[in-house]
C-alpha cells in the first residue's frame, strides 16, 4: 500500500537530488527519509533512485513514476483544499522561505498569530539568507531588495538600507561627510553581497566604496550587535533597527 509519507519524501529527493536535502525541507531526518524511499521501492517492485556517494539519480523506472507521484500529491492537496474551503477554513501543508534576521524579528510573531486562528495549517519556515525559488518546493517567499524577473511579487512594506554607527563609533572616528569619507573608516560588511554592496547613487551615478573591512558575517542581527557595540559601520534595512 503507497503511503503518502513516502511518495512525498520521493517527489522531494527526486526535486532536490539529494535525500539529506529532502530530509532537511521535510524537516525529517535522514534515515526516515530514507526508510521512506525503500518502503515506497518495495510496494511498488522496482528501484526509483540510483544512489552513490557522489550524485544521486532517477531509475527509468523513477523518471516514469515520478510525474504520477506528483499528480498524486496535488490532487490530494486540492482534494484537502477544496473540503476546507467549503469549511471556511485553511487546512494543509504551508511551506515559506523567509530572510534570517527579518524571519526572526518580524515573521516569528505574525505567524504565531495566523497558527492560532488556523490551527489546522502545518507550518514549514525555512530562514535562510540564500536566494530560493518556487522550484525549490514553497509556497511563499519572503525576500527583501530586487527579485529576478519573472517573478509574481506582493509588496508587503517599504524598507530602505540607512548606514548606521554607534554615537562612540562616531565621536572616536567621526562623522564622514561624503562618499569618500567612507573609505577610511571600518566597515561591518554582509558577507553574502560583499564590500561592494556599497553603492550610492549620486547625480544620476552609482558610485561603490569599499571601506576598511573589521568583520564579515551573513547575518544583519550580528551586524546591527557589532554597530552597536561601536566596531564600525554597517549597512542595514531599516526592519532591522527600527523595531
Amino acid at each position: 500500500m503507497l503511503k503518502l509519507d513516502s511518495l512525498l519524501a520521493f517527489v522531494t529527493t527526486a526535486e532536490s537530488s539529494s535525500i539529506s536535502e529532502a530530509a532537511r525541507r521535510l524537516q525529517i531526518s535522514k534515515s526516515v527519509a530514507s526508510e521512506r524511499l525503500a518502503e515506497l521501492e518495495r510496494n511498488v517492485g522496482a528501484t526509483l533512485l540510483h544512489r552513490s556517494t557522489r550524485k544521486l539519480t532517477l531509475t527509468e523506472d523513477g523518471i516514469a513514476f515520478l510525474e504520477r507521484a506528483k499528480r498524486i500529491l496535488r490532487e490530494v492537496s486540492e482534494a484537502t483544499a477544496e473540503v476546507s474551503e467549503r469549511r471556511g477554513e485553511l487546512v494543509g501543508p504551508l511551506r515559506i522561505a523567509a530572510p534570517v534576521s527579518f524571519g526572526i524579528l518580524h515573521l516569528a510573531s505574525a505567524l504565531n498569530s495566523f497558527l492560532s486562528q488556523n490551527p489546522r495549517i502545518e507550518l514549514s519556515l525555512d530562514l535562510d539568507d540564500r536566494f530560493v525559488g518556487a522550484a525549490d518546493g514553497f509556497d511563499a517567499i519572503i525576500r527583501h531588495g530586487p527579485l529576478p524577473d519573472g517573478w509574481i511579487a506582493k509588496r508587503f512594506a517599504p524598507s530602505r538600507r540607512i548606514l548606521v554607527a554607534s554615537p562612540d563609533y562616531l565621536k572616536k572616528n567621526g562623522a564622514p561627510g561624503t562618499i569618500g569619507d567612507l573609505e577610511r573608516h571600518r566597515g561591518i560588511i554582509y558577507s553574502n553581497r560583499g564590500a561592494s554592496d556599497w553603492r550610492f547613487r549620486q547625480a544620476g551615478r552609482w558610485s561603490v566604496v569599499r571601506p576598511g573591512t573589521i568583520m564579515r558575517v551573513n547575518n544583519g542581527i550580528i551586524m546591527r550587535d557589532a554597530a552597536l557595540e561601536g566596531l564600525g559601520i554597517a549597512l542595514l534595512p531599516t526592519f532591522i533597527f527600527l523595531i
